[in-house]
């Protein structure tokens, strides 16, 4: 009797056991004594390591011998700092801190010179070290929901960077250092606090995709008119009244654009000086012989 009834005490204990809550599968492998790179996974290109959404308040220190790991995604959890040990993952090609409370990067991720994507929004960066303009491979960045001013003069440096996302910052107006990345072909700076577009603007010759919307713009400058490899301009939700006359130079841009997934000229919620807005109406091609008959009389 008594030996039943232990067994069944036993079965509710397992029962009480499978029904708490699951360990996140880097802690579950620890207290399980396993060695920290069965953590790893090996692809056909990449080692890769996945600890999103555990909620870590810290990074665990095994993570930072875990040498070969070449793409690591932290993304979504409640980090307040990234340790100077992030130096020691040299092989990093693509690193994922979205979505903690980072409020500054180590300077020691300069080190980090295989690394080709950098993801840090949803974050409360303030600033940007210097030290990132040394990731001379780096190709995708993404700085978006933070709180940005400004970013450092060394970015110049940043040759081979060809997607950039600034969005939703405090950026007053379009960092300098941003006209010398010759290879951007994206460039999203939407709801920041810009009040103009430097005509430096011309200088990104390889720019595709340009989001402006949700900001304090004015007006296009003319310069825009001429990086003939655009294929969406986004400006909505801005204050400007009137078009650059040479807008019709942008040949790539194919119609006007309602949905924001959609590629061509963005230009709704803006207060449009008369004709514009029927012009507009008129689709793409009535825009642009518009402005060019408006130019030519001019």
């Amino acid at each position: 009797m008594g030996s039943e009834h232990s067994k069944n005490e036993e079965r509710r204990s397992m029962v009480f056991l499978r029904k708490g809550p699951k360990l996140p599968a880097w802690e579950d492998a620890l207290l399980a004594g396993r060695e920290p790179k069965s953590l790893l996974k090996r692809g056909l290109r990449y080692v890769s390591l996945s600890l999103i959404m555990k909620g870590m308040t810290t990074t665990p220190d095994f993570l930072w011998g875990l040498h070969e790991v070449q793409k690591l995604n932290l993304s979504r959890n409640q980090l307040v700092v990234i340790p100077p040990s992030l130096g020691k993952l040299d092989r990093l090609v693509v690193l994922n801190l979205g979505g903690n409370c980072l409020k500054c990067l180590p300077k020691e991720i300069g080190l980090l010179r295989n690394l080709k994507v950098l993801f840090v929004n949803m974050n409360f960066l303030k600033e940007v070290p210097a030290e990132l303009s040394l990731c001379r491979k780096l190709e995708v960045l993404s700085l978006s929901h933070n709180c940005i001013s400004q970013l450092p003069l060394s970015f110049t440096d940043l040759t081979n960077l060809r997607k950039l996302n600034l969005s939703n910052n405090r950026f007053v107006q379009i960092p300098l250092c941003i006209f010398a990345l010759r290879s951007l072909d994206f460039l999203h700076l939407g709801s920041n606090k810009l009040e103009n577009i430097a005509e430096s603007i011309q200088y990104l010759v390889n720019l595709q995709i340009f989001i402006v919307e949700n900001n304090n713009i004015r007006s296009l400058p003319r310069s825009l008119c001429y990086i003939s490899t655009l294929e969406l301009l986004n400006a909505d939700y801005n204050a400007i009244q009137t078009l650059p006359d040479d807008l019709y130079l942008l040949r790539r841009l194919r119609r006007i654009a309602w949905n924001p997934m959609d590629k061509g000229l963005h230009i709704a919620h803006n207060p449009l000086a008369r004709p514009l807005p029927e012009v507009v109406e008129g689709g793409l091609d009535a825009l642009f012989n518009y402005l060019r008959d408006k130019k030519e009389h001019n």
